[in-house]
């Protein structure tokens, strides 16, 4: 019985710092918070069942988000993305020393980006997220998404210039 507790507690040493990252990860493959909520659920409870089969002295984080992203990938039917407004951006007062112009400007930036990220197919967009939000190496990235490391370089680097084409067209049509 002992056993057991100190595998939960391992579990949870090891599982819960990762609690936002994973969150963050799974709200932008999904772009719904609700699903994101019940895709980090699941990920969690499937890693703590399968805890055992963790090979320690490998890399936690990249079971933890090779967990999710396969059970995101099994759960959705289609991979089709609704895109959500998130009104709790719009309450936010400017700081005092930006202008409402200056605000403006950098929310219709940021709404640009967001756009054009969630545009993009779920392989393009995951492995951005990993590379540039969660600031993975290619070889953590690779571990992630059980994919070969030039596969890794390759699917950025035609992900980062799917994003770039993306926003230069976009930019065009403002």
């Amino acid at each position: 019985m002992a056993e057991a507790r100190l595998t939960v507690a391992s579990f949870e040493e090891l599982a819960m710092p990762l609690f936002d990252q994973l969150y963050n990860f799974a709200n932008w493959l999904t772009q719904d918070r609700s699903e994101a909520e019940d895709l980090v659920q699941e990920t969690y409870a499937k890693a703590l069942k399968g805890f055992s089969s963790f090979q320690p002295g490998t890399n936690f984080r990249a079971w933890m988000y090779r967990i999710l992203r396969n059970t995101f990938l099994t759960s959705r039917t289609g991979l089709k993305a609704m895109v959500a407004i998130d009104e709790e951006d719009a309450s936010e007062l400017p700081s005092g020393t930006e202008t409402p112009e200056s605000v403006l400007l950098q929310r219709s930036q940021e709404e640009l980006l967001q756009n054009a990220m969630e545009a993009l197919p779920v392989h393009f967009r995951e492995i951005l997220l990993l590379c540039e939000v969660e600031e993975m190496s290619y070889l953590q990235i690779s571990e992630t998404l059980s994919i070969p490391m030039g596969t890794v370089m390759s699917r950025l680097a035609r992900a980062r210039r799917a994003l770039r084409d993306s926003l230069k067209q976009r930019l065009a049509m403002v």
